[in-house]
């Protein structure tokens, strides 16, 4: 399966709004009005949905949430859908989606991480449309540090098209409480650090394959089922090289995951790992990094982390599909993706 990448979006293109995982609180409305007015701003329109209420764990019934993501994924007036953030239950959309009928739609631009990885990974996997693993929506109003791009910056690219982001060589320590601070628009990167080479096969990084990935902690419950089987990508004979991240599960949980990812052949054909930079905790005898040369170092493949692809600020957009190139050697650390 070759991918198909959506059309770039041009201005007065409809951008979709929509929680298909938790929806946003009261207080925290104000926020979501900032970053809607950002994408506005962009030069495009916004239409939100209705599966936005914040005062439970989900926006709706999964059965809501479901119809609403599908009809703006066949609608062909929208040309992306961001929603708010993640969450914690994406996962009981999916049977609910008629994945048939989306693979016959026109492709739409999907963003978001987290619970998100969810629903665009598969996505990417049973319909070959590519989908973007960046920013939520919240996030949106942050100007973007040298060196990275913006999934408003993404999604305007001609098919066909070549970039390349590097690592800023810091990061956020922390988070910003959008209550307090709605208005906020500029990272605070205050702490050093780049990525970091966890394998022991020694030399520089430069290998290419296909982006796939996404959070450890939701992707790790489709492991073995159609939803996470990355054989379609594979076919199209460039590799494959993976990205994974954890949110928030303790050094032993990740580690169990990603050993049963493996198990389950998710990791086969691996070019190269990602790994995001983390927030989630280690513990006494087991660090994040320990936990994944645990799991995934008998794969005998490179295995990078630190990545700005994780829960911490700041974040590189990734495309799912995309044939990607990554290098990393003492003075350089740079992926570059390629939208065709």
């Amino acid at each position: 399966m070759s991918p198909t990448f959506p059309a770039p979006l041009t201005p007065g293109d409809v951008v979709g709004v929509t929680s298909p995982s938790s929806g946003v609180p009261a207080e925290l409305q104000p926020r979501l009005d900032v970053a809607v007015q950002v994408v506005r701003d962009a030069g495009f329109e916004v239409e939100i949905g209705s599966c936005m209420d914040g005062s439970t764990l989900v926006s709706a019934p999964a059965a809501e949430r479901a119809a609403e993501f599908q009809r703006m994924l066949v609608d062909p007036s929208l040309r992306a859908i961001v929603p708010p953030w993640g969450g914690e239950l994406a996962i009981d959309v999916i049977p609910l989606l008629d994945w048939e009928a989306i693979a016959a739609a026109e492709p739409t631009w999907v963003v978001g991480f987290s619970d998100i990885s969810t629903l665009i990974t598969p996505l990417t996997l049973l319909t070959g449309w590519a989908t973007v693993h960046g920013q939520n929506l919240l996030d949106t109003p942050y100007a973007i540090p040298e060196g990275l791009l913006g999934w408003l910056d993404l999604v305007q690219l001609p098919v066909g098209s070549t970039v390349t982001q590097s690592s800023p060589g810091a990061y956020r320590h922390g988070f910003v409480d959008y209550v307090e601070h709605p208005e906020v628009d500029e990272y605070v990167l205050d702490t050093p650090g780049s990525w970091c080479r966890l394998d022991s096969l020694g030399g520089d990084v430069d290998v290419t394959g296909r982006l796939l990935g996404g959070c450890i902690e939701t992707l790790s419950n489709l492991a073995g089922t159609r939803y996470l089987d990355p054989t379609p990508l594979a076919a199209a004979g460039d590799g494959l090289i993976f990205y994974v991240e954890a949110t928030g599960d303790d050094a032993a949980e990740i580690c169990r995951n990603l050993h049963g990812m493996r198990l389950s052949g998710f990791f086969d054909g691996a070019s190269a790992i990602l790994v995001g930079r983390t927030p989630a905790p280690s513990l006494e005898t087991l660090t994040q990094h320990e936990a994944v040369i645990d799991a995934l170092g008998s794969l005998g493949v490179p295995l990078l982390a630190d990545v700005e692809c994780g829960h911490i600020a700041p974040y590189m957009p990734l495309v799912n599909g995309a044939l990607c190139r990554v290098e990393h050697t003492a003075e350089t650390s740079r992926l570059t993706q390629t939208l065709a």
